[in-house]
């Protein structure tokens, strides 16, 4: 078997890499899996054409997962706002017969290790309505964060356009959806690198206490799966309301 560079995991028979040009003409493949993802979930998803996927090809800034055939099987891409500011690891797509095979997880962590590698100084950040993804997330050491710290570049919210829930997002001026909202700050890392270079072996517990703490999703996800229950029959109360407000108008 040919020995797989560093950028590359091979496991249970697929392939995680960076994207190269080989890979140009599966985009459309992975267009269509998005748009059908979208639709059997009922939410929606970024809609990228592809040429749009080709571009994130050719720039390096996509991830793609294959299988021994050469098959797409798994997709992400990175986008960046605000001048570097940002980094947004987006579209996360698996085959649906790929799933449990741990390939979401594996895709997204190389495209962060992508994003910190290109981008050291950016927070990285997403949206989602996915627990698994945001158990993914925390592992890569994101924790939930307000929209108000998320970018205000109008670009970076018309990806939501196409969901089923912007209609919540655009009338609670971006303040709240049924999304949770996550980031992941290198300063963490950076602060906490200091702290215990300063300390030494006698107080290293107080540097430690001092640091930030990794966030615990295990421990709060029933938090949030409430919390979620709770928006979501929060939301579909207003929308009832506003529905039934415009029948009564033409009325």
């Amino acid at each position: 078997m040919e020995k797989l560079s560093a950028s590359e995991v091979l496991t249970n028979n697929y392939t995680v890499q960076v994207a190269t040009t080989e890979h140009l003409h599966l985009a459309e493949a992975i267009c269509h899996e998005m748009e059908e993802s979208a639709k059997a979930r009922g939410t929606g998803i970024a809609k990228r054409s592809p040429e749009y996927l080709r571009d994130k090809i050719n720039e390096g800034k996509a991830i793609i997962a294959t299988d021994s055939e050469g098959n797409f099987i798994g997709f992400c891409y990175v986008e960046t706002w605000e001048h570097g500011k940002f980094v947004a690891n987006s579209g996360l797509i698996v085959k649906p017969e790929w799933r449990k095979y741990g390939i979401a997880k594996a895709v997204k962590a190389r495209a962060f290790e992508l994003s910190r590698t290109r981008y050291p100084d950016a927070k990285i950040i997403g949206i989602t309505t996915s627990l698994a993804v945001m158990k993914i997330n925390s592992e890569l050491g994101y924790e939930p964060t307000t929209f108000s710290e998320l970018p205000v570049n109008d670009a970076f919210w018309k990806g939501c356009q196409s969901c089923v829930n912007y209609d919540v997002l655009t009338r609670t001026d971006r303040k709240h959806c049924l999304c949770t909202g996550m980031i992941f700050d290198p300063e963490w890392e950076r602060k906490k690198a200091e702290r215990e270079k300063e300390g030494d072996e006698a107080n290293i517990e107080n540097v430690q206490e001092e640091t930030h703490e990794k966030w615990n999703f295990l421990k709060d996800v029933k938090v949030l799966e409430r919390l979620k229950n709770i928006k979501e029959k929060m939301f579909l109360k207003m929308a009832e309301r506003r529905a039934n407000k415009l029948i009564a108008n033409r009325d």
